[in-house]
């Protein structure tokens, strides 16, 4: 008897560990925040596909906000992870931290507008035991209105906090990653169109004036 309670206590704490592992995508903060944004759901969203050369990635997902959907200032919404380096664990900031270190993390949210400016962010999972500061609404007002041709800088345009060091630098440069990446990904289809419709054109000429 105690051998299957254990048994089955074991494979709770499993499937627990492995339920942690992925970001809720449906988490009652995030979809309150789609909600006051004029998003109702994920059935407004389209995932854009994420492409990177970065072999620490962390992970996470874009989206698009359906076209049809016009009341909405948001048009394109990211939802993603860090890890946080436990108490001791990291020896250097700046630089988010690879998935297969000893570490924790929190998940978080950045919706951006139509100019892939980012109109808000929020840390709504956080299971770290420190620099849980990072997640007020206060501090994290200082990312409204990056955009790629900005650069985020700790203790310059973005606030330290003692106690929070590695957090910060994290979330930072995450924010200022996804940022970058998305403006590279929407733009990369109007360069290719672009260069199609000049490359057509010079051959058209040259074609018609033979």
């Amino acid at each position: 008897m105690i051998k299957s309670f254990l048994l089955i206590f074991s494979l709770m704490v499993c499937l627990v560990a492995v339920g942690q592992d992925e970001i809720d995508y449906q988490n009652k903060r995030l979809i309150n925040g789609l909600k006051k944004s004029g998003i109702s759901d994920f059935s407004h969203l389209e995932e854009v596909n994420l492409t990177s050369n970065n072999q620490y990635e962390p992970k996470g997902k874009f989206f698009k906000v359906a076209e049809s959907l016009k009341a909405s200032e948001v048009k394109y919404v990211y939802v993603g992870r860090v890890n946080s380096c436990r108490a001791g664990g990291c020896s250097s900031s700046g630089i988010s931290t690879p998935q297969n270190l000893d570490s924790e993390y929190f998940d978080y949210y950045i919706f951006f507008d139509a100019a892939k400016t980012v109109k808000q962010v929020e840390v709504y999972n956080y299971e770290a035991t420190h620099g849980y500061e990072i997640t007020a609404k206060g501090w994290l007002k200082q990312f409204i209105g990056f955009a790629d041709k900005d650069t985020l800088v700790v203790n310059k345009n973005i606030d330290g906090i003692t106690g929070a060091t590695v957090s910060v630098y994290a979330i930072t440069t995450d924010i200022q990653q996804k940022t970058k990446l998305l403006k590279s990904m929407i733009n990369k289809p109007k360069i290719l169109q672009t260069k199609l419709i000049i490359f057509l054109t010079f051959y058209s000429e040259i074609f018609y004036h033979r």
